[in-house]
């Protein structure tokens, strides 16, 4: 009798928590790779990967303001402008003007956003994870020197890519800003002494980033190795140097005076629409 008892209070407590119990629906793969640290430390290494690619990209091609004048279809203008014009022009008429260097801007935008919120959970996490902080003996002075400057300088990067679309891509903080004159524009902007000094600190501040965070990709893909170590440095050093390098030059060399706009020289729109009328 007390075991048909002990039955009956057996089933009306219903089924045993945990065993019963439905399964919830599964996220997606990418997502559900996301969520873990490792899908975090692949997001930020593809998306820095990304925005190395568009940084040296962006440099060389503005390197040639250095090329000053030049001529272009009988006319002469400044060969950055023709740069600036080709990037409007990729893909047309498979596409409308300016769409893909659009498309690009948006993959540019989408892959800041993904780095800074993978940077910011992967933190989380590991704060969460380990409350207390040690320190490994591998590469001890590069971890430690990353863990103190990797936050401030990829958030005076992320302020300074604000400001640089403000002034040389929208024109709101640009004097006279003139669309589609790079040459012209650049110079109003670097002419400016607070400016220029703005673009050397952070282009230094986006150069320490960049050498931690090329050194710090390798690892998070998996590709470490100590005997590519020394390599791997060299490489994070040559991309950072290279980098600032280039920028910094831009301000410089307008302030000296090496770039400076001369109202005179045709601008590519007017060739254009020269052009244009002749037809």
């Amino acid at each position: 009798m007390a075991s048909l008892t002990g039955m009956a209070q057996t089933l009306q407590r219903g089924p045993v928590s945990g065993t019963a119990a439905k399964p919830g629906k599964r996220k997606p793969f990418a997502l559900d790779f996301y969520s873990t640290a490792v899908g975090k430390k692949y997001v930020m290494a593809i998306t820095g990967l990304i925005g190395i690619g568009f940084v040296i990209g962006h440099m060389v091609g503005n390197l040639k303001a250095y090329l000053g004048v030049v001529q272009h279809h009988g006319s002469e203008t400044y060969d950055v402008d023709i740069y600036g014009e080709f990037l409007r022009e990729i893909l047309v008429p498979i596409l409308p003007r300016t769409v893909f260097l659009w498309i690009m801007r948006v993959v540019l935008i989408g892959a800041v956003v993904l780095h800074v919120h993978a940077a910011a959970t992967l933190t989380v996490m590991n704060r969460t994870a380990r409350p207390v902080k040690y320190q490994s003996a591998r590469d001890y002075q590069v971890a430690n020197f990353a863990s103190r400057t990797m936050r401030w300088t990829g958030i005076m990067v992320v302020l300074f890519l604000a400001w640089h679309l403000a002034d040389l891509t929208w024109g709101w903080v640009n004097p006279g800003f003139e669309r589609g004159l790079v040459y012209r524009n650049l110079d109003a902007s670097l002419s400016r002494i607070p400016v220029a000094i703005l673009y050397i600190v952070a282009n230094i501040a986006l150069g320490i980033h960049l050498f931690h965070g090329t050194w710090s990709l390798f690892q998070s893909m998996g590709w470490n190795n100590p005997k590519f170590n020394a390599w791997r440095k060299h490489a994070a050093a040559g991309v950072a140097t290279l980098i600032v390098v280039g920028n910094v030059s831009f301000p410089i060399m307008t302030l000296a005076g090496v770039i400076e706009f001369d109202p005179s020289v045709p601008s590519i729109h007017e060739i254009e629409a020269s052009e244009g009328a002749d037809h």
